[in-house]
């Protein structure tokens, strides 16, 4: 494929990601101003508007080029973060393209233990081929690992960051858009996580047409329950990547997957 010059001249930044949440930025630009990286959070339906996050680049090392960090606090507010730069300090903003992006630190971020809030970044390309970071910040969450498909029934193996599981912790399902209806199923201890299975029967005939069930861990009787999902890894988008078969259950196939936001759900479609 060949290179315009339009893309020769977008700026692109290299990225690194530390064990402990710091992002390096690092761009390749020569400026006697005061260039800076601007994280600009994408705007959500019904919700305040968070403020730009604005980075120093200066220069570092002998290459030439010039860094940013973005330290581990203050945290990121849960959203998409767009990445700008700004060769001046009232300069137009600029979209900058992905360069290199180092985020092995990030491949088994589930075996280390988090506390509250659990606070997650990932760089990403965006589909457009611009630079972005993909941010969660929850107080507590439950990270799914291995999941098991058999005999009509799934069974979820997953790890509690930011808080501790009472005795009487249990896994929920809610249908989505019915608060009042759900499922409960039983935990079992396994190791330094839980698992539990869902027969999937379990799931049908509870509301007319396709539902979807969104899943939850509530760790005690008194506390909001915690979404289950798949956050402390490299992945900012799961829901293309993580895809499992339908099992087939009476007149009905249920199907897990991940949501836009990572998050585990359960679909279940009428056989047709």
């Amino acid at each position: 494929m060949s290179t315009t010059a339009q893309d020769t001249d977008t700026p692109r930044a290299h990225c690194t990601v530390d064990a402990d949440g710091r992002t390096t930025f690092r761009v390749a630009l020569r400026s006697a101003g005061h260039p800076r990286l601007a994280l600009v959070p994408r705007a959500k339906k019904n919700a305040p508007q968070q403020p730009t996050r604005l980075l120093d680049l200066e220069p570092h090392g002998d290459d030439g080029d010039l860094r940013a960090v973005l330290e581990p606090l203050p945290a990121l507010a849960e959203g998409r973060w767009d990445a700008y730069l700004m060769r001046e300090t009232d300069s137009v903003r600029e979209r900058l393209r992905p360069g290199l992006r180092d985020l092995r630190a990030l491949v088994d971020g589930n075996l280390r233990e988090r506390p509250s809030p659990v606070a997650v970044r990932v760089p990403y390309a965006t589909k457009d081929g611009f630079l972005a970071v993909r941010a969660w910040l929850r107080p507590a969450h439950a990270e799914a690992g291995r999941l098991d498909l058999a005999d009509g029934a799934m069974t979820v193996h997953a790890r509690l960051h930011g808080a501790e599981p009472s005795d009487g912790a249990t896994a929920l399902l809610r249908l989505r858009g019915d608060r009042d209806t759900t499922r409960s199923f039983p935990l079992r201890t396994d190791g330094s996580g839980f698992s539990f299975t869902v027969p999937f029967a379990e799931l049908t005939g509870a509301a007319p047409g396709d539902q979807v069930w969104d899943v939850f861990l509530r760790p005690a009787a008194d506390v909001p329950p915690v979404r289950i999902g798949r956050l402390l890894d490299d992945t900012a988008d799961r829901k293309t990547v993580c895809v499992y078969p339908a099992l087939t259950v009476g007149e009905a196939a249920a199907r897990p997957y991940y949501t836009v936001d990572n998050d585990l759900a359960v679909e279940v479609t009428t056989v047709r």
